[in-house]
């Protein structure tokens, strides 16, 4: 949970050999920040390389950071400071087909989530964690990014994420409400938001006509794994899809965690399913 540098791995098909490309970017790189680089993401556009990842800062908040190359696999050279108006954790970019590009972040607990009710940091609200009572569960966030990927263009928005009934799903429906992990993809142009559950261990998905939402909910993509967390991608490789997410099954430590990568296949109503035969 204290990691201090990120490592780029590559494969040139799937169960090939895989090369690790060494250190992309470490913390002691970033001035701004103080621990804990958690979870990121990637992004390529006019053929620069983006790096978005979160960690605390020197106050303790998470915040999230971009760094840039001219290789995917790095090295990566970050900008001094964060992103101006980001903030949690598990950094998520998409590049839509017009070249527009997003960033969506957010995590309830230890991510930080819960402070930000507000539209600022309250430091006192960690210890609520998530919504509770009778009210719609946290929404994660999503802000469209300025053309040189490297800033947020206008204002964080909250993800709408409802119930097949239209409403959203409710803090308390703890297998269905976003917990952390955000993902989009796009597929026959609907856009596919999916993400963590956290405490219960399920990967979700909802389905929406935009990259800002709103997004109804669809259903599971992985039942729980060995381990706590489940953090995960969805991409398309030689026209075939997969999943990609971690487990412990080798180290049997929570913070020890194993990539895995499983095939995906839409049915004929488009909703995602893991593939029945893994090669």
């Amino acid at each position: 949970y204290d990691m201090t540098d990120y490592h780029v791995f590559s494969m040139d098909s799937v169960g090939g050999p895989v090369t690790d490309h060494g250190i992309a970017l470490k913390a002691d790189s970033v001035p701004w920040v103080d621990k804990q680089m958690w979870a990121p993401d990637a992004a390529e556009k006019n053929g620069k390389y983006y790096l978005y990842y979160p960690a605390r800062d020197k106050e303790g908040i998470f915040r999230i950071g971009v760094a840039v190359s001219d290789k995917p696999e790095g090295p990566f050279e970050p900008d001094p400071e964060p992103i101006q108006g980001s903030y949690s954790i598990d950094p998520a970019t998409f590049v839509d087909d017009d070249g527009k590009a997003y960033l969506y972040f957010g995590g309830i607990w230890g991510g930080q989530l819960q402070c930000w009710r507000t539209g600022k940091f309250v430091r006192e609200a960690y210890e609520t964690m998530e919504a509770s009572g009778d009210e719609p569960a946290l929404l994660p966030r999503v802000a469209k990014l300025t053309e040189d990927m490297r800033s947020i263009d206008g204002e964080v928005r909250e993800v709408v994420i409802n119930d097949s009934d239209g409403k959203l799903i409710h803090a308390s429906n703890h297998d269905r409400r976003f917990f952390e992990a955000a993902w989009l993809h796009k597929y026959k142009g609907k856009y596919y938001f999916s993400y963590s559950t956290g405490d219960t261990h399920y990967l979700v998905y909802a389905i929406g006509e935009s990259p800002l939402g709103p997004f109804t909910y669809a259903g599971r993509i992985l039942e729980p794994v060995q381990g706590w967390t489940t953090h995960h991608s969805i991409v398309e490789f030689k026209g075939k899809w997969y999943l990609f997410y971690h487990d412990t099954s080798l180290s049997g430590k929570n913070h020890l965690r194993s990539v895995k990568m499983r095939e995906l296949v839409y049915d004929a109503d488009d909703k995602l399913k893991l593939a029945e035969s893994q090669s």
